[in-house]
């Protein structure tokens, strides 16, 4: 401390000296101290500190004052409270001092402090005392009328202060109130428009009495009738207060949007703009509110934003066909129309911004817009100011992205779904758009050729093949930016980008006849010295090659491509090469080559050896050879069988290498080109070349990865097949791994399905000497006898066991007779293990989905007697057992089963899992002659008693109704009048099961009725509302497009179920203890994970505010409620 202390002192002495950079330094050291967590300074210091650096504010030198201010930022948290109030009494006193640099050095001071104060939530009083002091002092230096520089800096500070520490300033904030709404009339704008600032950030965290008192003010005013200049202040700060105080004004806009329509039609454009400028936030911040008055807006805006007195765009028109010159004398034309005292250019931009705004916010009038607002836009895309210009584009880029189908809508071509009239009203447009765009793409301006390529791109990906027929009237401009030498980067990227989307968007015929016009300056961006143009070119380049020969449908296609193979080869050729350029052009140069070596590697001739070799050198490097590797996959999947002899030995040995290192999608790329390599080159490989990628395979198979375990294992099956002589070896070390990831517990989708094809490939082609009889004793012996295993076995992996035996079973069909007479003496065995029986069962079944088991007579008998079991897993693996061996034989064991379910209750629950698995499994035309007598069997189960037992009836129903939808559905809508609520509830729950997330032909046929099951939410009895629940919310998560509509009438009912209904609130007596149950909590409980999917999938949807309302509800609600609730709030 004594230490701090001296160096402090001999810092203050130095901070007197007449030598300005003696005070520099000691001031700059003192601070570098006070950055210091560890300094403590003692009382004195603290005193000597704070008034040697009060001193400094004063001193001749700027720079000086500068680092004095800069100083006590951090002192702030370094000295006791008294010294800070110190410290702004100062301040404060020299922000009314007549010298001027004096007050701008004390304003930044305070500033400084301002924004070290910590925040007032962290309980210190240090906060809100010095704001109090601050605050008292402000509100006098507004007062001074006569200085109006002491107010501009009074009114930056409690600026500053609101927008961080309005909460401090509560007991201020009505005295604040009261002295900025005077300087709303002030004859400075400049004091005008701080207040306006000062007052968006009171509104904020004001009380509801104080803002309403604001509002009213604002409308007393405005309602007196007399355009002042204070008129256009009092219309910006409703403005400006709307985008802070969101929907706050809301409840005051029925009183306000007649005035600000009203003061639109005064002439006077600068108070028109501020009109303009009201709506839009309006429009943004209060959109529930503003629905009605919607149509008046947009017809302000379309009348506005034509809105141009001093020129005449019919005579522009007339004379659009005339010479260059006189081209010439309209342009100056425009210049003498162009004074400077024009203002109306203001009004059309704040209008084009106000459409932007509704646009934006309002999906549900798109139709409506594509009708009015579309055309009026394109009509302006003509416009002659660059600026309004820009934002009428920007408006119609907001219409297209609103286009675009939200998440969960059906795709035109899925089942019969139409396609969305707003797109189809966008494509009547097409012509008209590109007739307004067109010539504009060859103007000079380069922020209208920008924005005329933004808008063209988005419409390009909205709508893709919308501008085929119009591919002529483009190409021109598009060759005049990348060839004018006016032109930016930036220019040339959007040109660039634009075209990229184009080709990817459009059938590739439709640019063939235009190749020789746009390749050629293509081919100059990719030699141009900026490497965003650069690589931006090769994309396109790449993008050429795949439509002048499409691999896709090579017979269809004439198009003659030899005279463009040599300037796309030598183009990237050279971007090939270079060493010394952005990685991103070398990656980008490495793809475009696999594409032209892919779809042209034929006309290449001698130049395609050596081009191979490069590839080989890409390989080896470390920075190139993840896309090395990505285009070699492409170049082997070429059907045009690129020869790749020459390289293959050296090239294969380097992508062995790549499987041990550590990058993972190096690993998945090289296996994945392997792969390829191995189905479409077999004939040229040796095994001698592919041992260095077996020896790596090994350690690629585990259970850590199971992604990359799928693939290697996909590429182990691809060898066995075609190459089977290269896995000799594999015995010892590939297939115990994959056998022990057989079981694991990890093991399922598409791995399980690659472990199952390689085990059948390797029984089918007789690789690695391995019989059928041995993998089979290998994937069941951790389950059987001695080999059995200690540590327990996981569920999933008697599953896996099983699919595997069965698919074997299915490769070798001789020998599974007697495996499947093996298992079921396992079966029946009393001295078998419980682990034995539940796997003896599964493989039975597996087997059984794929073979007919007719002839064992003894399997029925022998699944009944199981279902007698005491142990669960038994009675569920010979359940799911009857199932798949019935899908396999239908014709003999679904009769079996359904006698069975209506003559055994106790076997009930079984059973009925039995035939779930029978309609999952089976195909719609096996089930077909069937379905009626399942039909009726299940609705008999319908009204269970066991909701267990209901619940698979309605999985069964569900699954069932999706094999003959037509037929089955509107008999589940006339179960929907059942007096029984059980009934009710299982029907529900079944229209749960019919909503998957995958397109189906019951869509179209859901979206129709799904009304009326959704109106059981306001079913009298409790469970039929909770299943009611949950079916909407699987609607909502797997096919938002099928609810989206009737969000209007199921959100008060859904929003009815958040609440807390004391009638279902009862106490139990547990002997001396009174316990509280709330047989209310599981369906609001439903209700809010409800609300959490719809925030996710239908924002587009919901009123927000009201949305929230029962969200804050919720946090008050029981433990489960706010977990549930808290995920709202954070999503």
């Amino acid at each position: 401390m004594a230490s701090v202390s001296y160096h402090i002192s001999n810092l203050l002495e130095k901070m007197t000296s007449t030598d300005k950079d003696f005070r520099f330094m000691a001031t700059n050291d003192l601070m570098m101290e006070l950055q210091k967590d560890s300094i403590k300074l003692d009382e004195d210091s603290e005193k000597k500190v704070v008034a040697m650096l009060l001193k400094l504010l004063e001193d001749k030198n700027g720079e000086v004052q500068n680092l004095a201010v800069k100083c006590l930022g951090p002192l702030v948290n370094k000295v006791k409270e008294y010294q800070v109030e110190t410290m702004v009494d100062t301040l404060c006193s020299n922000m009314m001092s007549e010298k001027e640099p004096l007050r701008d050095i004390s304003s930044m001071g305070l500033k400084t402090i301002i924004a070290e104060l910590p925040p007032s939530s962290t309980g210190l009083s240090l906060t809100v005392n010095v704001c109090k002091k601050i605050t008292s002092q402000l509100i006098g230096a507004i007062g001074k009328q006569e200085d109006v520089s002491v107010q501009l800096e009074a009114l930056d500070i409690l600026s500053d202060m609101l927008s961080r520490l309005s909460g401090t300033l509560v007991s201020f904030h009505a005295s604040i109130l009261s002295s900025l709404l005077p300087l709303l009339t002030s004859s400075r704008l400049a004091v005008r428009k701080r207040a306006i600032i000062a007052l968006s950030h009171l509104v904020s965290s004001c009380s509801s009495a104080l803002f309403t008192q604001l509002a009213e003010h604002l409308l007393a005013e405005l309602s007196s009738g007399q355009v002042t200049s204070a008129t256009r202040t009092y219309i910006q700060c409703l403005a400006t207060i709307s985008r802070q105080g969101g929907h706050r004004v809301g409840e005051h806009l029925e009183k306000i949007i007649p005035l600000v329509v009203k003061y639109c039609s005064v002439e006077d454009d600068e108070l028109r703009e501020y009109c303009f400028q009201a709506f839009e936030a309006f429009v943004r911040r209060c959109p529930k509110e503003m629905s009605c008055h919607i149509s008046t807006i947009v017809k302000l805006c379309l009348k506005y934003i034509t809105y141009d007195p001093n020129y005449n765009y019919d005579a522009d028109e007339e004379d659009e066909d005339d010479s260059m010159d006189t081209d010439n004398e309209e342009q100056e034309s425009d210049d003498e129309y162009s004074d400077d005292d024009d203002m109306s250019w203001k009004v059309r931009r704040s209008s084009a911004k106000c459409l932007e705004a509704v646009i934006s916010t309002r999906r549900d009038l798109l139709l409506e817009l594509y009708g009015s607002v579309a055309p009026a836009l394109v009509a302006r895309f003509r416009e002659r100011e660059e600026n309004v210009r820009t934002d009428i584009f920007l408006a119609f880029i907001a219409l297209l992205r609103q286009t675009r189908a939200p998440p969960g809508h059906l795709a035109p071509t899925e089942y019969g779904a139409k396609e969305d009239p707003a797109l189809s009203q966008l494509k009547k447009q097409v012509p008209s758009i590109v007739k307004a765009l067109h010539k504009q793409l060859k103007e000079k301006s380069i922020k209208s050729r920008q924005g005329c390529f933004s808008l063209l791109t988005e419409l390009a990906s909205v709508a893709p093949g919308a501008l085929a027929d119009h591919i002529p009237a483009l190409i021109p401009g598009i060759v005049y930016s990348l060839t004018d030498k006016s032109s930016s980067s930036n220019m040339k990227i959007d040109a660039l980008s634009f075209l990229y989307v184009l080709l990817c968007n459009h059938p590739p015929e439709v640019f063939h006849p235009h190749i020789k016009i746009f390749l050629p300056p293509v081919v100059r961006c990719t030699e141009d010295p900026f490497y965003k143009i650069t690589s931006e070119a090769l994309l396109v380049t790449q993008q050429i090659v795949k439509i002048v020969r499409p691999l896709e449908k090579p017979t269809s296609m004439t198009f003659d491509v030899r005279p463009y193979v040599k300037d796309l080869f030598s183009a990237t050729l050279q971007r090939l090469k270079a060493a010394d350029i952005d990685q991103e052009v070398k990656e980008r140069a490495i793809s475009c080559m696999g594409y032209i070596i892919c779809h042209l590697g034929d006309q290449l001739g001698a130049d395609l050896q050596p081009t191979l070799q490069i590839f080989l050198d890409r390989l080896k490097n470390e920075i190139t050879r993840f896309s090395a590797v990505k285009a070699l996959t492409l170049i082997t999947a070429s059907p045009l069988k690129i020869d790749l002899r020459p390289v293959l030995p050296e090239g294969i040995q380097i992508l062995g290498s790549f499987l041990r290192k550590n990058q993972r999608a190096l690993k998945l790329s090289t296996l994945s080109a392997l792969t390829v390599l191995v189905t479409n080159y077999s004939d040229s490989l040796k095994p001698s070349m592919m041992e260095s990628v077996v020896n790596e395979l090994p350690a690629l198979i585990s259970e850590s990865d199971v992604h990359v375990s799928q693939m290697a294992i996909a590429l182990l099956t691809c060898m066995t097949k075609v190459c089977p002589s290269s896995l000799t070896k594999i015995g010892g070390t590939v297939l115990p791994e994959v056998l022990h990831l057989v079981h694991s517990p990890l093991l399922q989708g598409g791995a399980l399905g690659a472990i199952v094809e390689l085990l059948q490939a390797l029984v089918v082609n007789k690789a690695s000497n391995i019989s059928y009889n041995e993998l089979v004793k290998s994937l069941t012996g951790p389950f059987f006898g001695s080999q059995k295993s200690a540590e327990p076995v996981h569920r999933q992996s008697y599953y896996s066991v099983a699919k595997c035996v069965a698919a074997l079973s299915t490769a070798c069909p001789n020998e599974a007779s007697a495996t499947i007479s093996n298992f079921i003496q396992e079966v029946k065995a009393t001295r078998t293990s419980e682990s034995a029986r539940i796997l003896s069962f599964l493989c039975l079944g597996e087997m059984g989905r794929s073979m007919n088991l007719g002839g064992q007579k003894e399997l029925k008998t022998v699944i009944l007697e199981a279902f007698s079991s005491s142990n669960d897993e038994v009675k569920s693996a010979a359940s799911c057992a009857l199932g798949n061996i019935c899908v396999g034989n239908l014709k003999e064991y679904l009769p079996f089963m359904l006698k069975e379910i209506g003559s055994q209750p106790k076997r009930q629950y079984l059973l009925l899992h039995s035939l779930k698995e029978v309609i999952s499994a089976s195909t719609a035309e096996k089930l077909k002659p069937h379905v009626e007598e399942i039909w009726a069997l299940l609705f008999k189960h319908c009204e269970c008693a066991e909701e267990g037992t209901r619940n698979v009836v309605a999985e069964c129903l569900g699954k069932l109704t999706l094999v003959n939808p037509a037929q089955l559905l509107p008999q589940l809508k006339k179960q929907l009048s059942s007096g029984s609520p059980h009934a009710r509830s299982t029907v529900v729950t079944a229209i749960k099961f019919t909503i998957v997330d995958q397109p189906m032909p019951i869509d179209e046929l859901l979206k129709d009725c799904i009304g009326d099951f959704l109106k059981t939410l306001q079913d009298p009895d409790l469970n039929v509302r909770r299943v009611a629940l949950v079916m909407f919310n699987s609607a909502a998560h797997n096919k938002p497009a099928l609810i989206r509509r009737l969000l209007g009438t199921v959100l008060p009912a859904l929003y009815k179920e958040t609440q807390i209904r004391k009638e279902l609130i009862r106490e139990v007596e547990m002997g001396p203890f009174k316990h509280t149950v709330d047989d209310g909590l599981d369906i609001r409980k439903a209700a809010f994970e409800c609300m959490y999917t719809l925030l996710d999938s239908c924002l587009d949807g919901l009123d927000i505010f009201d949305f929230l309302n029962h969200v804050e509800e919720g946090l008050k609600d029981h433990y489960d409620i706010r977990v549930c609730t808290k995920k709202v709030a954070e999503l």
